[in-house]
Formats: C-alpha cells, sequence, structure tokens
C-alpha cells in the first residue's frame, strides 16, 4: 500500500448523512486525516480531498449524495490540480464499486468496517490515473473505530458506540445488511474510553448502537447495558445519553440504572414504528402494541419527570386507516413529548420491499400531515409544563441567525435558547452548563434568561 506521506498538506471536507453513528465515523475519518497532515477546510469546493459519509436508511438519503458528489465534476479544481472523492458509510458498503453507476467521478469507496484503510486507499487514488476507483468494503477481522484518532466536532460532547451491527431483522431496515451482525466491545473498553474523555473535558457522552438495550449479549452470554450505564457513570461524565433503543430488550433493570444513575440524561429515544399490531407483527417488531405502552408506563414510573420520543413510519405497506388510526392513538396514550416521523421508504434487498401495496401516496401524505400535527400539537403542550422554572441547559453554541442568542440542550433533550448575559462572551460559554428560567414555551424549542453562573 502507497505511503499516505503523499496526502500531507492537501485539503479535505468531509459532508455526512444519516445517524449519529455516521456522525462518530466522520469524526473518526477527520481524526485520521488530521494525522496525515491533511487540512480541514469547510467547503467541498475547496477540498482537495472530498469525503461523503452516506446513509442508506432512506430513498432521499442517496438522492442526496447522488446530487451533492455528481456536484463534484463541476466543481473549480483544486489548487492543487487534483481532487478525489471518496464515498464511505452504508451506500459504499452496499454498492461497492457499482458506486460509479451513479457518481461517475468516484474514486475511492470504502465501507462501514474500513475507516482505517481509507489513507491508503486516497493516497492510490492520488497517484493512480483516475481510471480505477479504489474499493474496500471488506468487514472480517476489523477492529473496532473507536481505535482510530477523532477529531470531535464538540469538545464538550463524545460519541462513544458501544456495540456495532443489528440482529433484529425489521422487514423495512436494511441496516444489518449493510452495518452486519451485533458485535459488542467490551465493556472495560469502553469504560477506559470515557474515562479519557472525561479527563480531556468532555461533560457529556452518547452511547452509541442499533439496540444498545442487547449489549454486551454476544461476548457476555446475556445484555449487559444496565451494568454498563452504572460503570460509566462511575467515571464522573456529567451527562449520559444513548441511543437506540429497541422495546424488546429494554428490561426493568435498565430502567432501574437509568433511575439511579445521577449522569443518565431523563430522556429516552424509544422507537414504536407504528401503532397496529398487524403492521407491528409484519414489521417483525417483537413486541405489541400493548407491550409498548406498559414499557411506557413502567418507565414514567420509575423515572419520574422523564421525556419520551420515539420515530414513527407511516404508508407502511398494507397499512389502512384502521392501523394509521390505532398509531394516532397510541401516541396520545404515550404521552410522545417529540417523534421523528417518516413516510415508508421502500430499500430494495429487504422483506418489506417484496410486500405489494397500491395505497396513493395522496393518502399516505395526508395521515403523515395529521400524524405530523399530533406530534406537534402534544410537543407544544409538553413544553408548556416547563415556563416559569428551571431547566439546566449544556450550551452548545449561538444561534445561526443571530450571535447574541446561545442554544443548548436541557436534561429532557428540548433545545434552549437565551440571550448572552451581559459581561460573557459565546466562547467562554460553549461548553458550560448553565441554568436557564423559561419564559416562552414554543413548540420546539424553550427560550429564557440565564440565572446565576456558568459551571
Amino acid at each position: 500500500m502507497t505511503h499516505p506521506s503523499v496526502l500531507t498538506g492537501k485539503t479535505y471536507c468531509v459532508k455526512t448523512f444519516g445517524c449519529q453513528m455516521n456522525l462518530h465515523d466522520s469524526e473518526r475519518v477527520s481524526g485520521l486525516l488530521d494525522e496525515c497532515g491533511c487540512i480541514c477546510v469547510s467547503e467541498p469546493d475547496e477540498a482537495d480531498i472530498v469525503v461523503f459519509m452516506t446513509c442508506c436508511v432512506r430513498e432521499n438519503a442517496d438522492q442526496r449524495l447522488y446530487g451533492q458528489a455528481s456536484a463534484m465534476v463541476s466543481a473549480p479544481t483544486p489548487p492543487s490540480g487534483k481532487r478525489v472523492v471518496a464515498i464511505g458509510g452504508c451506500i459504499a458498503q452496499r454498492d461497492g464499486e457499482k458506486i460509479r453507476e451513479h457518481i461517475a467521478c468516484a474514486d475511492v469507496v470504502f465501507g462501514t468496517s474500513a475507516l482505517a484503510s481509507l489513507p491508503g486507499l486516497l493516497a492510490q487514488a492520488f497517484e493512480g490515473d483516475g481510471h480505477e476507483v479504489e474499493v474496500d468494503t471488506c468487514e472480517e477481522n476489523r477492529p473496532f473505530s473507536t481505535d482510530l484518532p477523532s477529531h470531535r466536532a464538540q469538545r464538550f460532547h463524545a460519541w462513544v458506540p458501544i456495540m456495532t451491527g443489528c440482529n433484529n431483522f425489521c422487514t423495512y431496515c436494511i441496516v444489518p445488511y449493510v452495518r452486519g451482525r451485533e458485535k459488542s466491545r467490551t465493556m472495560e473498553s469502553i469504560v477506559s474510553e470515557v474515562e479519557l474523555l472525561v479527563a480531556d473535558g468532555v461533560r457529556e457522552v452518547t452511547l452509541l448502537g442499533q439496540n444498545v438495550n442487547s449489549y454486551g449479549r454476544n461476548i457476555y452470554g446475556e445484555p449487559r447495558f444496565a451494568e454498563l450505564l452504572r460503570r460509566v457513570g462511575e467515571t464522573g461524565v456529567e451527562r449520559i445519553r444513548f441511543t437506540s433503543s429497541n422495546p424488546k430488550d429494554l428490561s426493568d433493570d435498565i430502567i432501574s440504572a437509568m433511575a439511579e444513575v445521577p449522569a443518565v440524561m431523563p430522556h429516552l429515544h424509544l422507537a414504536v414504528q407504528s401503532g397496529s399490531n398487524r403492521i407491528l407483527k409484519a414489521m417483525n417488531r417483537s413486541y405489541t402494541r400493548e407491550e409498548y405502552l406498559d414499557l411506557a408506563q413502567r418507565l414514567r414510573e420509575g423515572i419520574p419527570g422523564l421525556a419520551l420520543s420515539t420515530d414513527i413510519i407511516v404508508g407502511f405497506p398494507g397499512e389502512t386507516e384502521e392501523d394509521f388510526l390505532d398509531t394516532l392513538s397510541l401516541v396520545r396514550e404515550a404521552g410522545f413529548s417529540a417523534a421523528y416521523t417518516f413516510i415508508y421508504s421502500r430499500r430494495p434487498g429487504t422483506p418489506a420491499a417484496k410486500i405489494p401495496d397500491d395505497t396513493p401516496h395522496e393518502v399516505i401524505q395526508e395521515r403523515f400531515d395529521r400524524l405530523a400535527q399530533q406530534v406537534a400539537d402534544q410537543a407544544h403542550d409538553a413544553n408548556q409544563k416547563d415556563l416559569g422554572t428551571l431547566v439546566s441547559v449544556l450550551v452548545e453554541g449561538s444561534s445561526k441567525r443571530d450571535g447574541s442568542v446561545m442554544v443548548g440542550h436541557s436534561e429532557r433533550n428540548q433545545t434552549v435558547h437565551f440571550a448572552l448575559p451581559e459581561g460573557r462572551t459565546a466562547e467562554e460559554l460553549v461548553g458550560s452548563i448553565v441554568d436557564v428560567r423559561v419564559e416562552e414555551a414554543r413548540t420546539w424549542y424553550l427560550r429564557g434568561s440565564v440565572v446565576g453562573e456558568p459551571r
């Protein structure tokens, strides 16, 4: 393999699509390129190396990639005289060298387990004639990407993968086919990483996995996520979040750990996908509507003040109006404070893609709009409960629209805006935790004023 010293001084830009795992992988890619002596720039047009980290969960992610990557063909030539375009992530793992059928300018393709090979692939592309695409989508015997250097987007927050892959095979989902089967890191390696992050000034970590509730099953013989939460809580990190959780594996022990570990934030994202038992069975979700609602009740009883959010798919093949009404009623009964709602996206290679469906798009869109309104109404009502109260906010930065307004997230994961206190600069507040008295509660954010000193 060509020595990556050819990369020294090259500029790079990483564009990320999709989930938190892709965000983490992008930070590792940036860390690798930093180590090679590359220089990060903000715009693809300015870069010698453009890396697209891709998602294939929904069709619009494919289309966004094809559009943005293909635009590189007409982009100005960088000062170095040559630009290399690399495609990574789930689409790269799924399509391999076939990516060139859609993206003629792709020079490098690297899969979800092949981050470490990127510098060598890029070096080969720079020294080649451009006619061959450099490809690595091998999944066998690859270490976790957490062993690689990282260029974190935020100094106070870190993504910490605890496992990769998924064993659930929901019929609509492509993830098991592009991320592979569940593979957990050892508890000691995770705890050690968090300890190092805390020493580096990180205040909040997000534990990542396709189904964190089954963490450890493949190495310990049984899930040990509750134990992991307790161990991570002993590192001194101030805030712990995690995603994603599958209801079928969320045990009473996990609920107890969430309640007992002070650093675990009182927010849980628990994807339900549908409120219809018939559709849940067709999705292979392995729980019923009744079991989900019972779990939601146990969560609220065990963790007072918990904010519950979810994912919901509208228009799964064969969904009827009755099925959809079951979803609407579950949204009300579960009391979600937020929900990510999606129109079903047919993914080739998944079992659901073979299910015939003649429901008109207009009907599906109308149902989606009704659901979105229901979710918005509940989000607005949930936020009203915080009017006049103090919420603890981890400050993330200033508003893109107004530099005098700071933005952060509350413990329950609400977006919170507040005016920059007199005598303070935005730079010194970023990464601090402040108490904000809520003076305005909108559907998707809270607004207020800082009380007391940052900490």
